[in-house]
């Protein structure tokens, strides 16, 4: 089976053939490349999408992924995220495999095609021309032919005829030998040109058509071999990721098989507990005896005086009643007094220690009061591990630069040791400040787990703050009160109650007297005091010393009448007065 003898008179069809191939491996080349393009977009799409659902950095959404269902969805996230590379994958080797060298190679083609096809219309070319040069002989072998008869017939007429002389026979018997002899002549090139004629003839239709029909045949043989092999290639590319996907896919199985309903539920407990005892039972009080009725306490003095009042949390707000005080469940207890029940709030949340500061509120309290006790030994606990971790990062610095000092002091051409004492001195600073900002939550921390007293005001000068932010809302004192025709009011009460107490706190603090200036310190260091109770100084500052460092850190010092707070102690060199109880100094 070979186009050259089976197709030796179908040129034209064949050069179209050939060229519908191409186009069809053409077609095949824009089919991947949208295939590449579709891949690449659905790969943008999915990885999009698990951004998207990403858990924000330093958001409430990333503490939530500590759960195993959260945690599963995390992983389908990022299985998802692999899931799209292995489409991008795809995409890239069909591009190098299949759109490149089938975008080459068709340029090959059309090269090969076009020089085929040219060698065919030139052995067209020549066969017709030896067609022409046939005819062309033929036609002058017969013309020459009917000359000759002509002439011959005109010399037998001439022969014949007695009244012609004998030169005009004579004449025309050399016409018609001449033209006799050009007809042989022209017989002799007719019959050589048709030999010529025919052996082009067989070498066109048997040597030279066939082989070059061969050639296109091998040629759009190869073309069919090439986009089969790059079909195959095709399935193959898609194949080779299935193994990767597939373990994407059982990552996520794997992670939904290790969601745990109990861990998650261990987790919310962690989370929201509070710490604090449920309520008691509430005690029955009986109205219907007016004698009985309980005297409406309507100033902090009477509470103090008659000491039978108590402090009653009712009406709207006695839902939450326990996260400030214990009550006993047995109804038979007697109440305690006002005063107590003062001291067990006061102490209850540390940072508060007046009213004026209660209707301030604010931010988070740098000692997160405000949280539930459990909560808040988690933050404490939070807080403490991030400083000892920023501590070991400035040791670790420290002994890099003393490491660089002690090379300097040894080799002195590598530098000067004396420049880094500057940044060792800094370092070694703020080491200090982190411990004691460490000790300070370490405190509290104590004080939380029950390892220490309840705060004393040492510890709050410690802190640093003396406001308090965001403090919970206070349940207000239900009072018995009847108004003039008889019923029971119990805002009024709650409102007038508060209102003492807050009055009798703000006296408390506002007759406070100044204390004598017992020393003076000058600054070494610049502080820029930003939490209240603190004080801000200036490097080479001298201000009066009004308490000295009592083992907390802290030294409380004055600038003038009106301007006072606490400074840290290595932040200032302390004088106190050689008169003055325990006089020392120190930096």
């Amino acid at each position: 089976m070979s186009w050259g003898t089976e197709l030796w008179d179908q040129f034209d069809n064949l050069e179209k053939h050939t060229q519908w191939g191409i186009d069809i491996l053409e077609k095949y080349i824009k089919f991947v490349k949208e295939r590449t393009e579709i891949e690449l977009s659905y790969a943008k799409q999915l990885r999009n999408l698990s951004k998207k659902y990403q858990p924000k950095k330093n958001s409430k959404e990333e503490e939530e992924y500590r759960y195993t269902a959260c945690k599963a969805f995390l992983s389908t996230l990022n299985e998802m995220n692999d899931y799209a590379g292995q489409h991008e994958v795809i995409s890239e080797n069909m591009t190098s495999q299949i759109t490149v060298e089938l975008a080459r190679y068709v340029q090959e083609l059309k090269q090969e095609r076009k020089s085929h096809f040219h060698d065919g219309r030139k052995a067209q070319q020549h066969i017709e021309t030896c067609w022409k040069q046939l005819e062309s002989s033929k036609r002058r072998f017969e013309r020459d032919c009917k000359e000759a008869d002509r002439a011959q017939q005109y010399f037998e007429k001439m022969d014949a005829d007695i009244n012609v002389t004998k030169a005009d026979v004579e004449k025309a018997r050399q016409q018609a030998q001449m033209r006799h002899q050009m007809a042989e002549d022209s017989k002799a090139d007719y019959s050589s040109i048709l030999q010529k004629f025919n052996h082009e003839q067989h070498e066109y239709y048997h040597t030279h058509i066939p082989n070059i029909f061969q050639k296109i045949q091998e040629m759009e043989e190869r073309r069919i071999v090439r986009i089969g092999e790059s079909v195959k290639t095709y399935a193959e590319l898609d194949r080779q990721v299935i193994p990767i996907i597939g373990k994407c896919l059982d990552g996520i199985v794997k992670a939904a098989e290790s969601i745990d309903p109990k861990n998650d539920s261990q987790l919310a407990i962690e989370a929201y507990k509070s710490g604090f005892e449920p309520p008691g039972d509430i005690e029955f009080e009986d109205y219907t005896q007016p004698m009985k009725r309980t005297v409406s306490d309507n100033s902090l003095s009477n509470s103090r005086g008659e000491g039978k009042s108590e402090l009653k949390f009712g009406g709207k707000s006695k839902g939450k009643l326990w996260p400030f005080i214990k009550k006993n469940k047995s109804p038979k207890q007697q109440k305690e007094p006002l005063s107590h029940r003062f001291n067990e709030f006061m102490t209850s949340k540390p940072k508060i220690h007046c009213f004026r500061s209660l209707k301030r509120g604010g931010a988070t309290p740098e000692d997160f009061s405000n949280l539930p006790p459990e909560q808040r030994r988690k933050k404490l606990q939070q807080k403490v591990d991030e400083l000892n971790k920023e501590i070991q990062k400035e040791m670790d610095q420290r002994d890099a630069i003393t490491k660089m000092k002690d090379v300097y002091l040894k080799n002195p051409q590598m530098g000067d040791p004396a420049s880094l004492d500057h940044k060792l001195a800094e370092v070694s600073q703020n080491i200090e400040k982190l411990r004691l900002e460490a000790q300070k939550f370490e405190a509290w921390l104590a004080e939380v787990e029950g390892r220490l007293p309840a705060r004393s005001e040492q510890a709050r000068r410690q802190s640093g703050m003396y406001d308090v932010q965001n403090p919970p809302a206070v349940n207000n004192c239900a009072q018995d009160r009847e108004s003039p025709d008889g019923s029971y009011t119990e805002e009024q009460s709650q409102e007038s109650e508060v209102k003492v107490l807050a009055t009798d706190f703000d006296d408390e603090f506002d007759d406070e007297e100044s204390l004598p200036a017992i020393g003076t310190c000058k600054a070494l260091y610049t502080f820029e005091g930003q939490n209240e109770g603190t004080i801000s100084v200036v490097e080479g500052e001298t201000l009066y010393v009004i308490e000295e460092d009592k083992g907390d850190g802290w030294t409380r010092i004055r600038r003038s009448e009106d301007e006072e707070g606490y400074v840290p102690t290595s932040y200032v060199e302390v004088y106190l007065d050689k008169n003055a109880k325990g006089a020392k100094t120190y930096i």
